[in-house]
């Protein structure tokens, strides 16, 4: 039988939404602990963030969020998620909405493109895969099929 703590964790983690949304406080608070809870226990699960290496593995992974939090939170906000779940996988495409200074101080917004996958697992949905990729310009802008039918 899981742990008193296996079982809240699982309860914070009941549906990918509530374990994405887990992700992205953990980044805009910069809170290690809180951002690893949410990953699963795999020994593939991986991380890329913009620009950078594929990270593999939970060490690593770690590794990677340490380094990126010496420079503090992020805020980073998640937008136009679209998600496709099937049995116990889910993967959301998000755009992100970086704040950042410019020279003069003053924020602005960046855009990351990531998916993030999440896994169903006995101790809730956790995260094996967060892959970010730089967006272009100052607004993302999204191609797609327009609906086939229109209601």
């Amino acid at each position: 039988m899981p742990s008193i703590k296996a079982q809240a964790a699982a309860a914070l983690l009941a549906s990918p939404e509530d374990t994405e949304a887990q992700f992205y406080e953990a980044l805009q608070s910069a809170d290690l602990e809180r951002l690893m809870e949410i990953w699963a226990d795999e020994e593939e699960i991986s991380c890329v963030h913009p620009g950078g290496p594929r990270v593999v593995g939970f060490s690593a992974i770690r590794t990677a969020f340490e380094a990126v939090f010496t420079q503090g939170a992020i805020a980073v906000h998640p937008e136009r998620v679209r998600r496709l779940h099937s049995g116990d996988t889910a993967i959301h495409q998000v755009l992100e909405r970086v704040q950042v200074s410019n020279a003069q101080g003053q924020l602005q917004s960046a855009w990351v493109i990531a998916t993030n996958v999440y896994l169903k697992t006995a101790f809730g949905w956790r995260m094996v895969l967060h892959h970010a990729s730089p967006g272009t310009g100052h607004d993302i802008q999204e191609v797609a099929d327009e609906p086939a039918t229109l209601h």
